[in-house]
Protein backbone atom coordinates (compact mmCIF):
# COMPACT_ATOMS: atom_id res chain seq x y z
CA UNK A 1 0.00 0.00 0.00
CA UNK A 2 1.30 3.46 -0.84
CA UNK A 3 1.18 6.59 1.27
CA UNK A 4 1.31 10.20 0.05
CA UNK A 5 4.77 11.54 -0.66
CA UNK A 6 6.11 13.86 2.04
CA UNK A 7 7.66 16.87 0.33
CA UNK A 8 9.52 19.66 2.05
CA UNK A 9 10.35 23.08 0.62
CA UNK A 10 13.25 25.05 2.06
CA UNK A 11 14.60 28.57 1.76
CA UNK A 12 14.50 32.25 2.67
CA UNK A 13 10.79 32.38 1.91
CA UNK A 14 8.29 34.83 3.36
CA UNK A 15 11.20 37.11 4.31
CA UNK A 16 10.41 40.01 1.99
CA UNK A 17 12.22 38.98 -1.20
CA UNK A 18 9.60 38.72 -3.94
CA UNK A 19 11.85 36.74 -6.28
CA UNK A 20 12.46 34.02 -3.72
CA UNK A 21 8.76 33.76 -3.00
CA UNK A 22 7.93 33.69 -6.72
CA UNK A 23 10.24 30.73 -7.31
CA UNK A 24 8.61 28.96 -4.38
CA UNK A 25 5.12 29.69 -5.70
CA UNK A 26 6.06 28.27 -9.11
CA UNK A 27 7.13 24.96 -7.54
CA UNK A 28 4.11 24.97 -5.25
CA UNK A 29 1.85 25.34 -8.28
CA UNK A 30 3.55 22.38 -9.95
CA UNK A 31 3.26 20.19 -6.85
CA UNK A 32 -0.41 20.99 -6.28
CA UNK A 33 -1.22 20.30 -9.94
CA UNK A 34 0.85 17.14 -10.44
CA UNK A 35 1.02 15.72 -6.88
CA UNK A 36 -2.18 16.92 -5.18
CA UNK A 37 -2.06 14.21 -2.50
CA UNK A 38 1.46 15.01 -1.35
CA UNK A 39 1.94 16.18 2.24
CA UNK A 40 3.74 19.53 2.01
CA UNK A 41 5.87 21.18 4.67
CA UNK A 42 8.00 24.33 4.51
CA UNK A 43 11.10 25.34 6.48
CA UNK A 44 11.59 29.02 5.83
CA UNK A 45 12.56 32.47 7.04
CA UNK A 46 9.01 33.82 7.36
CA UNK A 47 6.89 30.89 8.55
CA UNK A 48 3.89 32.98 9.63
CA UNK A 49 3.63 34.69 6.24
CA UNK A 50 4.02 31.47 4.25
CA UNK A 51 1.51 29.65 6.46
CA UNK A 52 -1.14 32.35 6.17
CA UNK A 53 -0.60 32.97 2.46
CA UNK A 54 -0.55 29.33 1.34
CA UNK A 55 -2.18 27.36 4.19
CA UNK A 56 0.86 25.15 4.69
CA UNK A 57 2.61 23.60 7.66
CA UNK A 58 5.71 25.69 8.33
CA UNK A 59 8.82 25.59 10.52
CA UNK A 60 11.14 28.53 11.21
CA UNK A 61 14.48 28.29 9.42
CA UNK A 62 16.39 29.36 12.53
CA UNK A 63 15.85 28.80 16.24
CA UNK A 64 17.22 32.28 17.06
CA UNK A 65 14.83 34.90 15.65
CA UNK A 66 17.57 37.53 15.46
CA UNK A 67 19.76 35.39 13.20
CA UNK A 68 19.85 37.88 10.32
CA UNK A 69 20.29 41.00 12.45
CA UNK A 70 23.78 42.32 13.19
CA UNK A 71 24.93 41.15 16.62
CA UNK A 72 24.84 44.12 19.03
CA UNK A 73 26.55 42.70 22.10
CA UNK A 74 27.86 39.62 23.93
CA UNK A 75 24.37 38.25 24.56
CA UNK A 76 23.27 38.37 20.92
CA UNK A 77 26.60 36.85 19.84
CA UNK A 78 26.14 34.03 22.36
CA UNK A 79 22.53 33.48 21.24
CA UNK A 80 23.59 33.27 17.61
CA UNK A 81 26.29 30.76 18.45
CA UNK A 82 23.94 28.63 20.52
CA UNK A 83 21.33 28.87 17.78
CA UNK A 84 23.76 27.36 15.28
CA UNK A 85 24.03 24.27 17.46
CA UNK A 86 20.28 24.03 18.03
CA UNK A 87 19.65 24.34 14.30
CA UNK A 88 21.74 21.23 13.64
CA UNK A 89 19.18 19.15 15.53
CA UNK A 90 16.14 21.09 14.30
CA UNK A 91 17.10 20.84 10.63
CA UNK A 92 17.89 17.12 10.84
CA UNK A 93 14.60 16.42 12.63
CA UNK A 94 12.60 18.33 10.01
CA UNK A 95 14.45 16.73 7.08
CA UNK A 96 13.84 13.26 8.53
CA UNK A 97 10.08 13.82 8.26
CA UNK A 98 10.35 14.37 4.47
CA UNK A 99 10.89 11.98 1.59
CA UNK A 100 12.38 14.75 -0.53
CA UNK A 101 13.21 18.41 0.12
CA UNK A 102 13.13 20.89 -2.76
CA UNK A 103 15.10 24.12 -2.62
CA UNK A 104 13.10 26.13 -5.16
CA UNK A 105 15.36 28.29 -7.28
CA UNK A 106 16.71 31.50 -5.71
CA UNK A 107 20.37 32.48 -5.65
CA UNK A 108 21.11 30.00 -2.87
CA UNK A 109 24.66 29.31 -4.12
CA UNK A 110 25.44 32.97 -4.90
CA UNK A 111 27.51 35.59 -3.12
CA UNK A 112 26.83 38.56 -5.40
CA UNK A 113 25.26 40.59 -2.55
CA UNK A 114 26.59 41.04 1.02
CA UNK A 115 26.55 37.57 2.60
CA UNK A 116 27.83 36.01 5.81
CA UNK A 117 28.94 32.37 5.54
CA UNK A 118 27.25 31.46 8.82
CA UNK A 119 23.90 32.82 7.66
CA UNK A 120 21.92 31.10 4.92
CA UNK A 121 24.91 29.19 3.41
CA UNK A 122 25.28 27.44 6.78
CA UNK A 123 21.54 26.67 6.89
CA UNK A 124 21.73 25.15 3.41
CA UNK A 125 24.74 23.04 4.40
CA UNK A 126 22.81 21.74 7.41
CA UNK A 127 19.97 20.72 5.10
CA UNK A 128 22.18 18.88 2.61
CA UNK A 129 24.18 17.16 5.34
CA UNK A 130 20.99 16.22 7.19
CA UNK A 131 19.57 14.74 4.02
CA UNK A 132 22.62 12.49 3.65
CA UNK A 133 22.45 11.52 7.34
CA UNK A 134 18.74 10.65 7.54
CA UNK A 135 18.20 9.39 3.99
CA UNK A 136 16.14 12.31 2.66
CA UNK A 137 16.79 13.41 -0.91
CA UNK A 138 17.62 17.10 -1.34
CA UNK A 139 17.02 18.74 -4.72
CA UNK A 140 18.46 22.16 -5.61
CA UNK A 141 16.19 23.18 -8.48
CA UNK A 142 17.09 25.93 -11.00
CA UNK A 143 19.32 27.67 -8.46
CA UNK A 144 21.71 30.53 -9.04
CA UNK A 145 25.40 30.24 -8.16
CA UNK A 146 28.58 32.30 -8.25
CA UNK A 147 32.20 31.85 -7.21
CA UNK A 148 32.76 33.43 -3.81
CA UNK A 149 36.03 35.23 -3.10
CA UNK A 150 35.71 34.41 0.62
CA UNK A 151 37.21 31.06 1.60
CA UNK A 152 34.69 30.13 4.31
CA UNK A 153 31.69 31.05 2.16
CA UNK A 154 33.14 29.19 -0.83
CA UNK A 155 33.74 26.07 1.24
CA UNK A 156 30.30 26.03 2.86
CA UNK A 157 28.48 26.65 -0.42
CA UNK A 158 30.59 23.99 -2.15
CA UNK A 159 29.80 21.31 0.42
CA UNK A 160 26.11 22.25 0.50
CA UNK A 161 25.99 21.63 -3.25
CA UNK A 162 28.06 18.42 -3.19
CA UNK A 163 25.85 16.79 -0.56
CA UNK A 164 22.61 17.51 -2.45
CA UNK A 165 21.03 14.61 -4.35
CA UNK A 166 19.97 16.68 -7.36
CA UNK A 167 21.23 19.97 -8.76
CA UNK A 168 20.06 22.10 -11.64
CA UNK A 169 20.98 25.72 -12.41
CA UNK A 170 19.12 28.67 -13.85
CA UNK A 171 21.95 29.55 -16.24
CA UNK A 172 25.22 28.14 -17.57
CA UNK A 173 27.49 30.54 -15.57
CA UNK A 174 25.94 29.17 -12.36
CA UNK A 175 26.80 25.63 -13.40
CA UNK A 176 30.32 26.73 -14.35
CA UNK A 177 30.72 28.50 -10.99
CA UNK A 178 30.06 25.27 -9.12
CA UNK A 179 32.47 23.39 -11.38
CA UNK A 180 35.11 26.02 -10.58
CA UNK A 181 34.48 25.47 -6.87
CA UNK A 182 35.18 21.76 -7.23
CA UNK A 183 31.68 20.34 -7.55
CA UNK A 184 31.20 17.51 -10.08
CA UNK A 185 28.55 18.96 -12.40
CA UNK A 186 28.71 16.20 -15.03
CA UNK A 187 25.09 15.17 -14.44
CA UNK A 188 23.78 18.63 -13.54
CA UNK A 189 21.56 20.39 -16.07
CA UNK A 190 20.66 23.99 -16.82
CA UNK A 191 16.99 24.99 -16.86
CA UNK A 192 15.31 28.43 -16.85
CA UNK A 193 14.52 30.34 -13.69
CA UNK A 194 11.46 28.87 -12.00
CA UNK A 195 9.56 32.16 -12.10
CA UNK A 196 9.02 31.64 -15.84
CA UNK A 197 6.50 28.95 -14.82
CA UNK A 198 4.22 31.51 -13.13
CA UNK A 199 1.08 32.44 -15.07
CA UNK A 200 1.35 35.66 -17.08
CA UNK A 201 -1.55 38.08 -16.49
CA UNK A 202 -2.80 40.52 -19.10
CA UNK A 203 -3.92 44.00 -18.05
CA UNK A 204 -4.85 47.06 -20.18
CA UNK A 205 -1.64 48.95 -21.00
CA UNK A 206 -1.33 52.64 -20.15
CA UNK A 207 0.06 54.41 -23.26
CA UNK A 208 3.67 55.66 -23.02
CA UNK A 209 4.00 54.31 -19.47
CA UNK A 210 7.32 53.06 -18.11
CA UNK A 211 7.90 50.64 -15.26
CA UNK A 212 11.04 51.36 -13.23
CA UNK A 213 12.22 48.66 -10.84
CA UNK A 214 14.56 49.99 -8.14
CA UNK A 215 16.74 48.40 -5.50
CA UNK A 216 18.37 49.44 -2.23
CA UNK A 217 21.69 48.63 -3.86
CA UNK A 218 24.92 48.97 -1.88
CA UNK A 219 27.27 46.72 -3.79
CA UNK A 220 28.53 43.28 -2.82
CA UNK A 221 30.73 41.69 -0.16
CA UNK A 222 33.84 43.48 -1.43
CA UNK A 223 32.14 46.90 -1.44
CA UNK A 224 31.23 47.26 2.24
CA UNK A 225 33.64 50.18 2.78
CA UNK A 226 31.95 52.29 0.10
CA UNK A 227 28.42 50.90 0.33
CA UNK A 228 26.87 54.30 1.15
CA UNK A 229 28.53 55.98 -1.84
CA UNK A 230 27.35 53.22 -4.17
CA UNK A 231 23.82 53.56 -2.84
CA UNK A 232 23.74 57.35 -3.22
CA UNK A 233 25.11 57.21 -6.78
CA UNK A 234 22.61 54.56 -7.80
CA UNK A 235 19.60 56.38 -6.32
CA UNK A 236 20.75 59.69 -7.85
CA UNK A 237 20.98 58.20 -11.34
CA UNK A 238 17.66 56.37 -11.11
CA UNK A 239 16.00 59.55 -9.83
CA UNK A 240 17.48 61.54 -12.74
CA UNK A 241 16.16 58.95 -15.18
CA UNK A 242 12.65 59.02 -13.71
CA UNK A 243 12.77 62.85 -13.75
CA UNK A 244 13.60 62.75 -17.46
CA UNK A 245 10.64 60.47 -18.14
CA UNK A 246 8.31 62.73 -16.16
CA UNK A 247 9.60 65.82 -17.97
CA UNK A 248 8.57 64.08 -21.20
CA UNK A 249 5.07 63.55 -19.79
CA UNK A 250 5.54 59.82 -19.29
CA UNK A 251 3.57 58.00 -16.56
CA UNK A 252 6.03 56.09 -14.35
CA UNK A 253 5.21 53.12 -12.12
CA UNK A 254 7.91 52.22 -9.55
CA UNK A 255 8.50 48.57 -8.62
CA UNK A 256 10.39 46.78 -5.86
CA UNK A 257 11.83 43.27 -5.66
CA UNK A 258 12.36 43.20 -1.89
CA UNK A 259 10.69 45.08 0.95
CA UNK A 260 14.03 46.80 1.60
CA UNK A 261 13.66 48.59 -1.74
CA UNK A 262 10.71 50.66 -0.55
CA UNK A 263 13.09 53.26 0.86
CA UNK A 264 14.33 53.99 -2.68
CA UNK A 265 10.78 54.32 -3.97
CA UNK A 266 10.01 56.76 -1.15
CA UNK A 267 13.13 58.82 -1.89
CA UNK A 268 12.31 59.16 -5.59
CA UNK A 269 8.68 60.11 -4.95
CA UNK A 270 9.66 62.62 -2.29
CA UNK A 271 12.37 64.18 -4.49
CA UNK A 272 10.28 64.55 -7.66
CA UNK A 273 6.78 65.01 -6.20
CA UNK A 274 4.97 64.39 -9.48
CA UNK A 275 1.42 63.10 -10.11
CA UNK A 276 2.88 61.07 -13.00
CA UNK A 277 4.78 58.84 -10.56
CA UNK A 278 3.05 55.99 -8.74
CA UNK A 279 4.40 53.15 -6.60
CA UNK A 280 3.10 49.69 -7.46
CA UNK A 281 1.59 48.10 -4.33
CA UNK A 282 3.06 44.61 -4.50
CA UNK A 283 4.00 41.98 -1.94
CA UNK A 284 4.25 38.92 -4.22
CA UNK A 285 5.82 38.26 -7.59
CA UNK A 286 2.38 37.51 -9.00
CA UNK A 287 1.32 41.02 -8.01
CA UNK A 288 4.46 42.40 -9.67
CA UNK A 289 3.55 40.56 -12.88
CA UNK A 290 0.01 41.92 -12.79
CA UNK A 291 1.08 45.51 -12.13
CA UNK A 292 3.92 45.34 -14.66
CA UNK A 293 1.64 44.03 -17.40
CA UNK A 294 -0.01 47.48 -17.46
CA UNK A 295 3.15 49.37 -18.58
CA UNK A 296 4.69 49.57 -22.07
CA UNK A 297 8.41 49.32 -21.28
CA UNK A 298 10.51 48.44 -18.23
CA UNK A 299 13.84 49.56 -16.76
CA UNK A 300 14.77 47.46 -13.72
CA UNK A 301 17.57 46.37 -11.40
CA UNK A 302 16.38 43.38 -9.36
CA UNK A 303 16.86 40.12 -11.25
CA UNK A 304 13.26 39.03 -10.80
CA UNK A 305 11.89 42.44 -11.79
CA UNK A 306 13.82 42.03 -15.03
CA UNK A 307 12.57 38.46 -15.38
CA UNK A 308 8.94 39.51 -14.88
CA UNK A 309 9.28 42.12 -17.62
CA UNK A 310 10.84 39.61 -20.00
CA UNK A 311 8.19 37.00 -19.23
CA UNK A 312 5.54 39.59 -20.11
CA UNK A 313 7.41 40.28 -23.39
CA UNK A 314 8.00 43.92 -22.39
CA UNK A 315 10.91 45.74 -24.04
CA UNK A 316 13.31 45.80 -21.08
CA UNK A 317 16.50 47.57 -20.02
CA UNK A 318 18.48 45.97 -17.18
CA UNK A 319 20.45 48.14 -14.73
CA UNK A 320 21.88 45.04 -13.12
CA UNK A 321 23.93 44.31 -10.02
CA UNK A 322 25.34 40.93 -11.14
CA UNK A 323 26.27 38.99 -14.25
CA UNK A 324 23.10 36.94 -13.97
CA UNK A 325 21.09 39.93 -15.22
CA UNK A 326 23.20 40.16 -18.38
CA UNK A 327 23.01 36.39 -18.93
CA UNK A 328 19.22 36.44 -18.64
CA UNK A 329 18.88 39.43 -20.95
CA UNK A 330 21.14 37.82 -23.56
CA UNK A 331 19.25 34.52 -23.40
CA UNK A 332 15.99 36.35 -24.13
CA UNK A 333 17.50 38.42 -26.96
CA UNK A 334 18.12 41.76 -25.21
CA UNK A 335 21.84 41.56 -24.49
CA UNK A 336 22.44 45.04 -25.93
CA UNK A 337 20.23 46.66 -23.29
CA UNK A 338 22.27 46.18 -20.11
CA UNK A 339 23.90 48.58 -17.64
CA UNK A 340 25.79 48.12 -14.38
CA UNK A 341 24.02 49.37 -11.26
CA UNK A 342 27.39 50.08 -9.67
CA UNK A 343 28.58 52.38 -12.46
CA UNK A 344 25.60 53.77 -14.36
CA UNK A 345 26.44 55.66 -17.54
CA UNK A 346 23.47 58.02 -17.57
CA UNK A 347 23.86 59.26 -21.15
CA UNK A 348 24.21 55.69 -22.41
CA UNK A 349 21.15 54.73 -20.37
CA UNK A 350 19.09 57.38 -22.17
CA UNK A 351 20.39 56.26 -25.57
CA UNK A 352 19.64 52.61 -24.81
CA UNK A 353 16.13 53.45 -23.68
CA UNK A 354 15.47 55.42 -26.85
CA UNK A 355 16.63 52.50 -28.99
CA UNK A 356 14.60 50.09 -26.86
CA UNK A 357 11.40 51.96 -27.64
CA UNK A 358 12.30 52.38 -31.30
CA UNK A 359 12.67 48.60 -31.66
CA UNK A 360 9.75 47.72 -29.37
CA UNK A 361 7.74 45.81 -31.98
CA UNK A 362 10.68 43.66 -33.05
CA UNK A 363 11.80 42.93 -29.48
CA UNK A 364 8.31 42.01 -28.27
CA UNK A 365 8.10 39.28 -30.91
CA UNK A 366 11.50 37.88 -29.93
CA UNK A 367 10.60 37.88 -26.23
CA UNK A 368 7.29 36.11 -26.77
CA UNK A 369 8.94 33.29 -28.73
CA UNK A 370 11.83 32.81 -26.32
CA UNK A 371 9.55 33.07 -23.31
CA UNK A 372 7.46 30.15 -24.59
CA UNK A 373 10.65 28.10 -24.81
CA UNK A 374 11.48 28.87 -21.15
CA UNK A 375 8.09 27.51 -20.08
CA UNK A 376 8.55 24.36 -22.17
CA UNK A 377 11.94 23.67 -20.60
CA UNK A 378 10.55 24.10 -17.09
CA UNK A 379 7.76 21.64 -17.87
CA UNK A 380 10.52 19.23 -18.89
CA UNK A 381 12.32 19.75 -15.58
CA UNK A 382 9.14 19.26 -13.55
CA UNK A 383 8.54 15.98 -15.38
CA UNK A 384 12.12 14.92 -14.58
CA UNK A 385 11.62 15.72 -10.90
CA UNK A 386 8.38 13.74 -10.77
CA UNK A 387 9.96 10.72 -12.40
CA UNK A 388 13.07 10.79 -10.19
CA UNK A 389 11.71 11.76 -6.78
CA UNK A 390 7.93 11.87 -6.73
CA UNK A 391 6.32 8.65 -7.99
CA UNK A 392 2.65 8.04 -7.32
CA UNK A 393 3.30 7.24 -3.70
CA UNK A 394 5.85 6.08 -1.16
CA UNK A 395 5.89 2.43 -0.04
Amino acid sequence: MTSPARIGLFGLLGSGNLGNDGSFEAVLGYLRAEHPDAALSVMCGGPEIVASRHELETTALNWYQGEYRTASGPLSIAMKGFGKLVDVVRTAAWARRQDVVIVPGMGVLESTLPLRPWGFPYALLLLSASGRLVGTKVALVSVGASVSTHRATRSIIGWAARLATFRSYRDEPSREAMRTMGVDVTNDRVYPDLAFALPAPSEPVLPRSVGVGVMAYRGGNDDRARADDIYESYVDNMTRFVARLVADGRPVRLFIGDQADRQVVDEIIRELDSPLIAAADTSTLDEVLRAMSAVETVVATRYHNVLCALKLAKPTLSVGYAGKNDVLMTALGLGDFCQSAKEIDFDALVRQFTELETRAGELTGILAKRGDEQVRLLDEQFAELSAAFLPMGVR
